[in-house]
């Protein structure tokens, strides 16, 4: 067990007429929260989901064991408790499918070899956030990424598992301006607002890389939210091969993207929180996260350091300028010695997957993100914790990065 040396923070209370709005917060004498609104309605797991994944899985392994006794094992447990337990293998062999279809399985990861910390037993806030943090050291290895999934606990009928409600374990902080404008990262303004009212104090000298905390809400215990130990995140500072002025404009950017909002699903168990990482493809950053308007926007700044006529799009500046930023992190990725891949290689690895028919079906293992659980990542509190049908993942990632590369992503909102 990783000994904990973060901070939790305080949930500072709601008034009463906005209590309704997050389901689970400390109440004013301190007891735990009412876990009802997180009490998940699926009376029984799937039968046949569990079937279908349990002979998946021994037709990998066919020295597992006898499949006719599993399957009799597996069906006594839904009738008894309306569930069941995954054996370590069968998670193990559950998680690596997942995530090599869920379209995060960048190139060169060895989906069959992939670590998975099975922490199935942990439902504390603290020692969950404890264990992300964990993870998030292994994975950075010195800067040569480690691919990793660490599952938590798992719904079940009447006991729902953690939520972690930050996209990544490693977000950059987004302050309203009086004036108008955002610091920082214009993407995660509403869940940075969410925080610092529940409790969250960022620096006395507020910049645009502040590490916003985890959030981790359980039934029993409501939210909590735990500082990120500086020590565990690993960053690189952006420079350029060509133009020495690209350092002075002080950007820098994490090392591991870290995914913590997408639930696991495997044979009809949900796993709400199972925080898994590849590494980064560079446009996830110099596009994604550093040009885009939505996010620090810094595109045209970096057009007129390049001399680029802003005054008419028919000059492309937008795109010549992105390229740029684009270069700039390749080159100081590269130059740190930390993994990272490039959107072409990218596109070329998911077509050749594409080509070989491979295509998850909904009752393959799978990570899925509600939108609900989007809205929670960029706004904070939603009104209730229902999980709606998770989205299907898209593969068409040509077409997708080229809308992303033009802001009409609508995903991005």
């Amino acid at each position: 067990m990783t000994v904990t040396r973060d901070e939790v923070i305080p949930i500072q209370q709601r008034p009463p007429e906005q209590a309704l709005d997050v389901a689970c917060e400390v109440g004013e004498s301190g007891d735990s929260p009412s876990s009802s609104a997180l009490v998940r309605t699926d009376p029984t797991t799937d039968v046949s989901a569990a079937e279908e994944f349990l002979r998946a899985f021994h037709d990998a392994h066919p020295k597992a064991g006898s499949l006719a006794e599993r399957l009799t094992e597996v069906r006594r447990s839904i009738a008894a408790t309306g569930t069941y337990r995954h054996t370590g293998p069968e998670l193990a062999y559950g998680a690596r499918v997942a995530l090599r279809d869920s379209g995060w399985c960048t190139s060169g990861v060895p989906w069959r070899r992939l670590k998975v910390r099975d922490l199935r037993g942990l439902r504390n806030g603290s020692a969950i956030a404890s264990e992300c943090f964990e993870h998030l050291r292994l994975a950075t290895n010195a800067g040569r990424i480690q691919p990793l999934v660490t599952v938590f606990a798992p719904d079940s009928p009447g006991n729902p598992g953690p939520r972690i409600w930050n996209e990544q374990v490693v977000r950059y902080a987004g302050y309203a301006m009086s004036g108008g404008g955002v610091l920082g990262d214009a993407r995660y303004s509403g869940f940075t607002a969410e925080v610092q009212r529940m409790g969250w104090k960022p620096p006395v000298q507020r910049g645009r890389f502040d590490h916003l905390p985890l959030v981790v809400e359980t039934a029993h215990e409501g939210i909590k939210l735990v500082t990120l130990p500086r020590d565990v995140v690993q960053e690189v500072p952006l420079e350029h091969p060509e133009h020495p002025w690209f350092a002075e404009l002080g950007l820098r950017w994490h090392t591991v993207p870290l995914i913590s909002n997408m639930q696991l699903d495997i044979g009809g168990i949900r796993y709400p929180a199972a925080p898994f990482n590849t590494w980064f493809v560079g446009t996830e950053i110099g596009t994604r996260g550093l040009a885009d308007e939505n996010a620090y926007g810094i595109t045209r700044h970096v057009a007129e350091r390049l001399g680029m006529d802003t005054s008419t799009e028919r000059t492309l500046w937008r795109d010549r300028a992105i390229v740029e930023i684009n270069r700039a992190v390749l080159y100081s990725f590269d130059s740190a010695r930390v993994t990272i891949t490039d959107h072409h290689s990218e596109a070329l690895h998911r077509l050749a997957w594409l080509r070989s028919g491979q295509r998850p079906s909904t009752s393959r293992p799978m990570f899925s993100v509600t939108r609900e659980a989007n809205r929670r990542a960029r706004r904070g509190a939603p009104r209730d914790f229902q999980s709606p049908a998770p989205r299907q993942p898209r593969y068409d990632e040509l077409s997708r990065l080229n809308r992303r590369c033009l802001g009409t992503d609508p995903s991005a909102e």
